[in-house]
């Protein structure tokens, strides 16, 4: 069968994933290393991630501000194990101006050198809490509850689009409370806003669960996160969440006077996704004919294209299409007015079709005069876009018809992907009980190995460092340790033979 794209998944999933960001114009490069341009099909997906997620951050009661991109090194140095977590991503800015340097070209300026290096934002941390050490005052003011959609950089030696680039978009929340127990439950609530909007609006069924110790966030006391399968058996980091402690309000003198007129420090948390959760949904739906965009985050649930000859005959046909959309508009899927687009671009049928199978629209809607004259349409839905003898599943429906099904039709597409998410994920990973499972599974060559499940019993220091390293000789880490855990099975841990506490996720990452 011959497909859209011109290397398939089986092939080369790496040549895959960018053939599919470029047919189906999501981003291009953009002449500075790690960084890109995201077109408008990308920013629009990108656009429903932060309008859907943005809802649900502020029904949990928090309120979006901005902070500076340029950041005071003296910020970061007040925090010496953070700044050791991300001080090789820097980018640091010295100069305000630049001069001619009589070849030809500019120079930064000596006399223009900055009195303080200024970091450019790659977490918001330092900056943030410094504007709490001034908020917080009292037992009153808390708790503190903010977020803000902003872009970062980090220096990224190896980039890939969406997935790490050295700089990209994302939000970050960042709280202040009065006791641990509170930061705490904040924590895991906004780890579970993701988990919930992951599976409802991205289709990723993930697993959210906390972090082993060397995964952790720099200066965090514990990290949680979700990890998403991608079709090739890795892993995904698709969002964290960190109970902060007191760490950083200690760096930062975020105290509070309690109700008993003492001063404690107060206990702080962050977290955040960004656009890699776009390389996620790629990973994760896309087929060998491009990308498969979940209806709840498609900028267009509906795209029809019309069958134009450039003729003056075409103006019945147009006409026929904007009632169409129209009548579309008026109905609701997924809580929401459906999103139609009319095609009009001056192609031909077959050409615009393909290039919003690459695009991964929901639903095609191709309209031509016969169609028109016996007051149908024919749709193609891109989660099933071929018929069990390879041809292309176009199905003439009358028009009245489809659209009174198109919610539920959008709303069966969105259940689709999701349960296809699911299925992968759970017929991929593996239970196994000691490590010489674990190198069977990953040594083999096997070209996509999944997960293992494995007992582990928490080591810390150096036992936890023999671990990592014996991990590192198959490239694996580990992902998480599941939430909902009531214990675990009598064993031992699978790494350092010692009675296992609890069951952690073990694979292949990007």
């Amino acid at each position: 069968m011959k497909h859209a794209l011109n290397v398939t998944r089986e092939q080369d999933f790496a040549a895959w994933y960018q053939a599919v960001i470029a047919e189906a114009d999501l981003a291009e490069e953009s002449g500075v290393r790690g960084c890109m341009v995201i077109r408008p099909w990308g920013y629009g997906i990108w656009e429903r991630i932060q309008r859907l997620l943005d809802d649900r951050i502020k029904a949990t009661g928090h309120e979006n501000c901005y902070f500076p991109l340029f950041i005071p090194l003296s910020y970061f140095e007040k925090e010496a194990e953070h700044v050791d977590g991300f001080a090789k991503e820097m980018a640091v800015v010295t100069h305000h101006r630049l001069i001619a340097d009589g070849k030809g070209g500019l120079m930064p300026d000596p006399e223009a050198k900055l009195e303080e290096p200024l970091v450019v934002r790659p977490t918001s941390e330092t900056v943030i809490g410094t504007a709490f050490a001034r908020w917080v005052q009292s037992w009153r003011d808390l708790p503190v509850l903010i977020n803000q959609w902003a872009n970062v950089v980090r220096w990224e030696m190896r980039t890939r689009m969406f997935l790490r680039t050295a700089e990209f978009l994302w939000q970050e929340g960042h709280t202040a409370h009065a006791t641990a127990g509170e930061a705490r439950e904040e924590t895991l609530r906004m780890l579970e806003v993701y988990r919930e909007f992951a599976e409802t609006c991205l289709g990723l069924h993930v697993i959210a669960g906390e972090k082993p110790e060397n995964e952790r966030f720099p200066g965090a006391v514990a990290t949680y996160s979700i990890e998403a399968m991608m079709q090739d058996g890795k892993a995904l980091q698709a969002g964290t969440s960190h109970f902060l402690g007191t760490n950083f309000a200690s760096a930062q003198n975020i105290r509070f006077q309690n109700s008993e007129g003492q001063f404690e420090l107060a206990n702080t948390t962050s977290w955040g996704v960004s656009t890699r959760m776009i390389g996620g949904v790629i990973m994760v739906h896309g087929d060998d004919d491009g990308l498969r965009v979940p209806p709840a985050i498609a900028p267009w649930q509906v795209v029809i294209v019309p069958m134009l000859r450039d003729a003056p005959e075409d103006e019945p046909l147009i006409a026929y299409c904007r009632e169409l959309q129209r009548d579309l508009a008026k109905q609701s899927a997924l809580g929401e007015p459906v999103r139609a687009l009319l095609d009009l671009k001056p192609s031909k049928a077959a050409t615009k079709r393909w290039g919003w199978v690459k695009k991964g629209a929901p639903l095609i809607v191709e309209v031509g005069g016969r169609d028109m004259a016996g007051g149908n349409v024919s749709v193609v839905r891109r989660d099933r876009l071929y018929r069990a003898d390879g041809k292309l599943d176009s199905n003439v429906v009358a028009r009245g018809d489809f659209v009174a099904a198109v919610g539920a039709t959008l709303e069966d597409v969105q259940a689709t992907l999701l349960a296809q998410s699911t299925e992968k994920l759970r017929a991929n990973i593996v239970p196994v009980d000691d490590w010489a499972g674990v190198e069977a599974r990953f040594a083999a060559g096997e070209k996509n190995p999944g997960w293992v499940d494995v007992r582990w019993s928490k080591p810390t220091g150096a036992a936890l460092d023999k671990v990592v390293e014996r991990l590192k000789a198959l490239k694996l880490t580990i992902r998480n340790a599941p939430n909902g855990q009531t214990g675990c099975d009598d064993g031992p841990c699978v790494f350092t033979g010692e009675p296992a506490v609890e069951r952690v996720l073990v694979g292949r990452a990007y």
